[in-house]
């Protein structure tokens, strides 16, 4: 991960936007109760077995391929690999006819909690490269890395925090994040990360000016980008950025970057742009499967069901394939974004694998090969994804033990029925991951739970004499539980919609303290917070509204985990009551059959605010 790690060479520079985008309340979710959440181990122990050979295997060795050879592993790692390799007496024996042998993927890419390092193992991916979080687990993610211990989980090398300016993107998922603003000494910042055990250095360029819309988030300056970037350098890292425009790309190019974690999808990159990049010797981790979420595209979904794939996912996996950003789809960003990483491929770029799992849309270890097909859409043939997932992310960011299958090297191994070499989708039939040396024991997941019902009245709550439901119940919402300062207070008051006695008042303040901030109140369709209820029955939310004129938005909390990130409706609460009808299977993504949370919530701009809810139901 240091320059001299990397061959001698100098090759100095994303969420991901999307993350940034959508993450509104969800993400703020996900990241309170990650901490809280037990890990569920769906891989049973791996068995140890000192010495193995795999033999009859078509070989991928990360660079070049072997039509037909033997693998030897000894105490974890490599022993010799050839054509010609003799088998030695007493040695435990796979026959691998007809399959090809893989080195464990790399995905580089990756936000990880939870489960994710079980997830990425039963998928393959042996190694992530996590790209923002806190840096309190990093000695004992180098500890296990280091180790060739059977184990259940992926390596990770981690950014620990990215660098992003005061409330800026990367500051909204409910952890404190140290931030750059006018007065940081930036070398002396940049040193306290590397003391942190940060094995490489990510900048965050990011201000929304690609999404449309007049929102714009605090972000890097130009001069502390090139700050930033200096610093990694003179403490031996690598330095990557996340942006998402091609204006943003190039400022940071010009800074000396060493690679960027996304492909810009704004427009199709430039020739300019491709000649500079190329020169520069710069790599691009295009995540495509996290693009296509943001597009609209299905990918996520249709990845899901490839069948190669599906009895290996948890329900909490095939929820996230299955959500989509709840940013207006623009498919043109996919197409795009496709079409830049053809022509940077064209012009010799180096190009590496990335998912930027969890995002929605995605999904740790199972999107990597969705990006590896994706990649060959883009133009790279299949050998070039696969090098993109193995040698050159281990290459470029300096990880001299893995990546290959080589004499030595650790012997991360995956072997899959048929030709990846042709058909790039046969890595998602894996038949055996081997971690350390060790196989690892793939279960496929146990059914999600099955949701509670409902009573067949539509009525949630007519607050004719208090904030009592029919079913469920109602509590308050704030970014407080992430950080934020945002306020509120509900009451039942007098006077409703039509006439009626009463209605749910929402009034509060959204303040500053959060990049994403949120107030308002939720309704759980079950006995407990964020317990799933099957409302797949019915079509359409119905509730009456008036407010401050503002536009207000409805969140749909659903899926098999409970950090699953909301679909969004929103709507206008105006000076008189008027009825609002919000078709359920408008909330993209969102599976009815496990709703866990309705939320009604304000957002920007700060500032007071008020709406009051009567006759809410769900027909």
């Amino acid at each position: 991960m240091t320059q001299t790690d990397r061959q001698g060479q100098r090759r100095w520079p994303g969420v991901a936007a999307v993350v940034a985008l959508v993450a509104v309340l969800g993400a703020a979710v996900a990241v309170a109760v990650a901490g809280r959440e037990q890990a569920t181990d769906s891989t049973a122990a791996p068995v140890t077995e000192g010495r193995l050979a795999i033999r009859n295997a078509r070989i991928f060795d990360g660079v070049d391929v072997i039509e037909r050879g033997t693998v030897l592993v000894r105490d974890g790692l490599i022993e010799a690999v050839g054509a010609d390799v003799a088998v030695p007496d007493g040695v435990a024996v796979v026959d691998a006819d007809g399959k090809t042998l893989l080195p464990g993927l790399i995905d580089a890419h990756v936000h990880a909690w939870g489960n994710a390092q079980q997830d990425m193992l039963r998928f393959g991916v042996t190694t992530g490269l996590d790209m923002h979080g806190m840096p309190d687990r990093l000695p004992a993610l180098r500890a296990q890395r280091e180790s060739t211990a059977p184990t259940t989980q992926a390596d990770l090398w981690a950014a620990g925090y990215a660098i992003t300016a005061p409330g800026g993107h990367g500051t909204q998922f409910g952890f404190p994040v140290p931030t750059v603003d006018a007065d940081t000494d930036i070398p002396a910042f940049i040193a306290a990360r590397v003391a942190e055990g940060d094995d490489f250095i990510k900048l965050i360029v990011e201000d929304l000016s690609g999404y449309g819309g007049t929102r714009r988030l605090p972000t890097l300056t130009a001069a502390q980008v090139r700050a930033v970037v200096d610093a990694a350098h003179a403490q031996k890292r690598i330095a990557v950025a996340h942006v998402s425009t091609q204006a943003s790309a190039r400022a940071v190019l010009d800074a000396g970057i060493d690679g960027f974690v996304h492909v810009t999808d704004d427009a199709v990159v430039d020739d300019a742009f491709v000649v500079e990049v190329a020169r520069r010797d710069v790599f691009v981790v295009p995540t495509l499967v996290v693009i296509a979420s943001v597009a609209g595209a299905d990918a996520g979904r249709q990845l899901a069901d490839d069948p190669a794939l599906s009895p290996w996912l948890t329900p909490e996996q095939r929820d996230s394939l299955g959500a989509r950003m709840s940013t207006a789809p623009k498919p043109a960003r996919f197409t795009d974004a496709i079409d830049s990483v053809r022509r940077l491929h064209a012009a010799g770029v180096t190009i590496l694998a990335g998912s930027d799992a969890p995002n929605s849309g995605t999904a740790q270890g199972a999107s990597l090969h969705g990006e590896l097909a994706l990649l060959v859409q883009a133009g790279l043939t299949p050998q070039q994804a696969l090098v993109a997932a193995t040698s050159a992310p281990a290459t470029r960011f300096g990880i001299a033990d893995r990546g290959r299958i080589a004499p030595g090297l650790r012997a991360d191994l995956v072997l899959v029925d048929g030709n990846p070499l042709e058909d790039i989708t046969a890595t998602r039939r894996i038949d055996t991951v081997w971690k350390n040396g060790a196989r690892v024991e793939r279960t496929r997941s146990a059914a999600a739970a099955s949701a509670g019902t409902v009573p067949d009245d539509t009525r949630i709550s007519d607050f004719e004499t208090g904030l009592d439901a029919r079913f469920g119940s109602w509590a308050p919402t704030t970014d407080q539980m992430a950080g934020g300062a945002s306020s509120v207070a509900h009451a039942r008051i007098d006077g409703g919609a039509d006439g009626s006695a009463g209605a749910l008042s929402v009034t509060g303040e959204i303040k500053p303290g959060f990049a994403f901030p949120w107030s308002g109140v939720i309704f759980f369709p079950a006995a407990q917070a964020m317990q799933p209820a099957d409302l797949s029955s019915r079509k359409t939310l119905v509730f009456h509204v008036r407010g401050d004129g503002r536009r207000y938005s409805a969140l749909l909390f659903s899926g098999a985990s409970s950090n699953a990130m909301p679909a969004v409706q929103s709507f206008e609460a105006g000076s008189g009551w008027t009825e609002v009808r919000l078709p359920l299977d408008g909330f993209a993504g969102a599976d009815l059959s496990q709703v866990r949370g309705i939320a009604w919530t304000a957002g920007q701009p700060e500032g007071t605010f008020a709406f009051a809810l009567d006759d809410v139901e769900l027909r």
